[in-house]
C-alpha cells in the first residue's frame, strides 16, 4: 500500500468493484490497494478511496439504471482528465454520465458527471 495521502476523497459504493472500476477508468487512476470493504484509488494528484456502504444500509438503496442523478450531496469533488470527451465516452460505457452543460476557467473547461450509482463530481480539461 501506498504512503498515507495527505489528501484524497471517500465515495460511498453499494456496488463496490463497479465503482472502483468507473472511476479508474473515468479519471485514469490505478487501484494501489483493495479489500473487501474498500478499493484505494490513486493518481500523482488524487487519491480516491471507494468504501463499500455496510449491508444492512446497503439493503435499503435502491440504484436505478440508468442512474438517478443525487443532487442532495453538500460536497462534490472535482478530477481534471486529459480530454472531456473520451472521459465522457468512458462514463458512458460504465454506466455514468457528462452532462453537456461546460463551463469555462482560468485555464480550464469543466462539467458535471455522475458516476453509475448517482454520485454527481466534476471534471475538468486543462486548457494550456
Amino acid at each position: 500500500m501506498p504512503i498515507p495521502a495527505r489528501a484524497g476523497v471517500f465515495v460511498y459504493a453499494k456496488d463496490l468493484p463497479r465503482l472502483a472500476a468507473f472511476y479508474a477508468a473515468v479519471l485514469g487512476l490505478r487501484q494501489v490497494h483493495a479489500t473487501d470493504e474498500m478499493a484505494i484509488l490513486a493518481s500523482p494528484d488524487l487519491q480516491l478511496l471507494v468504501h463499500r456502504i455496510p449491508a444492512h444500509i446497503a439493503a435499503g438503496i435502491r440504484i436505478e439504471s440508468p442512474p438517478v442523478r443525487r443532487e442532495d450531496c453538500a460536497i462534490k469533488f472535482f478530477a481534471t482528465v486529459s480530454n472531456l470527451g473520451d472521459a465522457g465516452a468512458t462514463a458512458a460505457s460504465l454506466g455514468g454520465q457528462l452532462f453537456d452543460e461546460l463551463w469555462q476557467g482560468p485555464g480550464f473547461i469543466v462539467c458535471n458527471a455522475m458516476d453509475p450509482e448517482g454520485n454527481v463530481f466534476q471534471v475538468r480539461e486543462s486548457l494550456a
